[in-house]
């Protein structure tokens, strides 16, 4: 019997949502040093946590269109904070793009929004099944 509520799509989107969180995280505090010197921004990058999640054989999504991505791409493992190195540095020594950390939270916010939603749908299925989404 399939376990509702502890199977390998929701520990995909729980690891996703923690990542997700992370990613806000560093984006947060890059905004917040942007005035201060020599302070170096931060990415956080964590694909490679989706793609050995993905890669467990009790992973329960699939391709229903050939020209969909494939579930099985993504990078390395675990959620890793690196600095960025490939801006320029202000007058201050400090690297921090304010237009870019502003355009990575608006993206990162789109892709929480996104998990949150998935992980709604699959809440309301389950209470469907059970007979309380009346």
């Amino acid at each position: 019997m399939m376990n509702l509520f502890n199977n390998s799509t929701n520990q995909l989107l729980h690891s996703a949502l923690n990542a997700s969180m992370t990613r806000q995280n560093t984006i947060s505090n890059n905004i917040a040093n942007v005035d201060t010197p020599s302070y170096k921004a931060k990415k956080t990058v964590f694909s490679h946590e989706l793609k050995s999640a993905m890669n467990k054989p009790d992973f329960d999504a699939h391709r229903t269109d050939s020209r969909h991505l494939s579930f099985r791409e993504a990078g390395s493992s675990g959620v890793e904070i690196q600095k960025r190195t490939n801006t320029a540095y202000n007058h201050n020594g400090n690297n921090v793009d304010i237009d870019l950390e502003m355009t990575e939270m608006a993206k990162n916010q789109i892709y929480y929004n996104t998990l949150i939603d998935r992980m709604n749908g699959r809440f309301n299925s389950i209470q469907t099944v059970i007979g309380q989404g009346r």
